[in-house]
């Protein structure tokens, strides 16, 4: 199914032309017309009748009736009409079958929350400045996740502009922020959204938003929208008041909530109303792309999958600008980031849990719950940054079956690597950064192994600057789902048999407490604080941008070894005789000796001096020895060492 809407720039004109039998910017939702009032249409095929009950703001009045307008049937279970009164501003709901009254499932604002009134919103009013944005590919790309709730103290779109020149000048160049689609409660993740065209409302209006994003491509830097096309929160979403052919008759749940419908019966609306809001995302809002949460859970046996169907459209929906489609899956299928020329989706990358399990084993010794398949080896740091994916098809114990496809022939910008994000951090009993539960020099080597891999890095707010407050899990619903959602997070968190012992119970945080939300919120003072790690991650990201075998990003050069119990060496081969040597120890001092590893051999005419190293004191660092390889290796502990070919002196 090819989603047919209007070609329009946002930004250019007075409003879209939309009349409910002709083109319109969305399928469904409120569109503004060109003269004057707003046209109507929603997909309730198990109604008889819809009206608009519309009001003029800027508060909605319960005590009053207000306008009611009767909308004409369409088929395939559509209603439209046009609202001459309605303008920019206007509050409506939906009343069904002469009954109650509903927001629209499409509102692009929801200003009193998922249960109040829908807002026309005009989408062109905006002025956009962005006019020499030419986009972004994933090459290149250093991606930095960020909560606007939590970014900043105000939790504002205004506040969290303030801080994106710090983030520019670290070397971040996309920014990605977490689920803003309309949820419930005065504090969230956003994973549970419901109306998924408005942006939350607490972080402050669309406009806000527009100028969020506005203001990070003016300083360059692009911005993606983590969205959730798995599930519908639990609060809120009144989609089946509309139609109950939104979720899947047949199928299972997921773990999150009902399956959504994209290949049963009625689907087609269903993947109509979907597709539609990427490509809303990425026109209306001028978007760089999107995260998409938990593609595994996307089920769908048409032959046209709808996460290929959804970035034809997204990509559509950009016109010339490039856009960035970065999957989540758990499956680590690779059908998601091949081509369609190869029967893929056409996604750009997808997450790599394997680097990060990987390292959360070797830095804390811990190999439980889903790190239980992983030993954070030296081979296994080899074969994350030279392949991607560690399972590609092996047995995972921890899911009792097969997990993973080979990677073979896909670029390494494919796979996004990270130390932390946002479920990493959480999932452990108290929130605590992975910083904290290593030792800082085990820290700043792996940060080292990591940002110089040939992956694309992602950051996760704070970890720049070793940030030390936690990142909990949160969510302000009430009631018997308050108290739902706190026994799933036991019962998930238990999965941890550290965390399952009765001694840790008491101590787990309360997801619904406002102090659980607001001890997540950033302290930027501690960057002042923490000069010698902002420099180390500064450094790295320049070293990466600079150099001119890093920044190749062509894990096909590099070719690794293991020299000790917990240290490895990687060569990333260049042209002709120009390479770089990465040497990381986690553990103690080592000397390799006698030197058989050919790897370790410099260049015919060649030594080998330090480039760059993790210990260095302007890092926080106790320093490293001389390097003299000519003679007899040593190996600092706890240290990441990069070597450079130099010419020999003398004759």
């Amino acid at each position: 199914m090819e989603l047919q809407v209007e070609e329009h720039e946002a930004g250019t004109g007075n409003g879209v032309a939309a009349n409910g039998r002709g083109t319109r910017a969305l399928p469904v939702g409120a569109d503004l017309l060109h003269g004057g009032g707003t046209s109507f249409r929603v997909w309730a095929p198990k109604r008889r009748s819809v009206s608009v009950v519309h009001q003029p703001g800027p508060s909605w009045r319960e005590d009053i009736e207000g306008e009611v307008v009767p909308l004409e049937a369409e088929p395939d279970g559509y209603f439209s009409g046009i609202v001459p009164e309605a303008g920019p501003g206007t509050l409506y709901k939906y009343r069904l079958d002469d009954s109650a009254t509903y927001p629209d499932p499409a509102s692009r604002y929801q200003p009193d929350g998922p249960h109040g009134p829908s807002q026309v919103v005009d989408p062109d009013a905006f002025v956009w400045t962005d006019g020499g944005w030419r986009g972004v590919e994933i090459p290149g790309q250093v991606i930095y996740e960020l909560h606007i709730g939590t970014f900043t103290r105000d939790g504002t779109w205004k506040s969290a502009i303030a801080e994106l020149p710090a983030l520019k000048e670290l070397g971040i160049t996309c920014l990605e922020v977490m689920p803003v689609a309309e949820f419930p409660g005065r504090f969230g993740w956003g994973y549970d959204g419901v109306d998924l065209f408005a942006p939350y409302h607490v972080y402050g209006t669309p406009d806000d938003f527009r100028r969020f994003v506005d203001e990070a491509h003016r300083l360059g830097l692009a911005v993606l929208l983590d969205v959730v096309y798995n599930h519908l929160g639990p609060d809120g979403a009144y989609h089946r008041e509309f139609s109950d052919d939104y979720y899947h008759r047949v199928r299972e749940k997921t773990e999150w909530g009902d399956s959504l419908n994209f290949d049963g019966e009625g689907s087609g609306p269903v993947r109509e109303f979907f597709i539609a809001n990427a490509g809303y995302w990425i026109r209306e809002f001028h978007l760089d792309g999107l995260r998409l949460d938990a593609t595994q859970a996307i089920h769908d046996e048409s032959d046209d999958h709808f996460l290929a169907a959804m970035a034809r459209h997204a990509r559509k929906m950009a016109g010339d600008r490039p856009i960035l489609l970065i999957a989540e899956d758990d499956s680590q299928e690779t059908v998601r980031v091949r081509p369609p020329s190869e029967g893929g989706y056409g996604l750009d990358a997808q997450w790599n849990d394997d680097f990060h399990h990987s390292a959360m084993v070797a830095l804390t010794g811990r190999s439980e719950a889903y790190y239980s398949d992983y030993q954070g080896s030296p081979q296994e740091f080899i074969s994350a940054i030279k392949w991607g994916f560690l399972f590609q098809g092996q047995y995972f114990r921890w899911l009792g079956r097969a997990r993973g496809s080979s990677t073979y022939g896909l670029p390494a910008w494919s796979f996004v690597t990270f130390l932390e994000n946002h479920d990493q951090v959480s999932n452990s009993a108290r929130g605590d950064r992975l910083y904290s539960l290593t030792s800082p020099a085990q820290y700043k080597a792996m940060a080292a192994a990591w940002l110089l891999a040939p992956g694309t890095p992602m950051f996760f707010q704070g970890q720049e600057f070793g940030a030390t407050n936690p990142f909990l899990y949160f969510a302000d619903h009430v009631d018997d789902l308050a108290s739902k959602v706190q026994q799933g997070r036991i019962e998930f968190l238990s999965t941890f048999r550290s965390i399952a012992n009765p001694d840790f119970q008491e101590y787990l945080p309360n997801p619904a407490a406002i102090e659980t939300f607001v001890g997540s919120k950033l302290d930027f003072s501690e960057r002042a604080r923490h000069p010698g790690l902002l420099a180390l991650h500064r450094d790295l990201l320049r070293l990466r941008r600079e150099d001119p075998i890093f920044r190749t990003q062509r894990a096909d050069r590099i070719f690794g070894a293991v020299i000790g119990p917990d240290a490895y060496l990687l060569r990333y081969f260049g042209e002709k005789d120009d390479c770089r040597l990465v040497l990381t120890n986690l553990g103690r001092d080592i000397f390799p000796n006698p030197a058989s590893e050919p790897l370790m051999a410099p260049p015919k005419g060649r030594r080998w001096e330090i480039l760059w190293y993790s210990e260095h004191p302007q890092y926080g660092g106790c320093g490293a020895p001389p390097f003299e390889s000519e003679t007899e290796w040593r190996m600092p502990g706890r240290a990441t060492v990069v070597l450079k070919p130099v010419p020999l002196e003398g004759p």
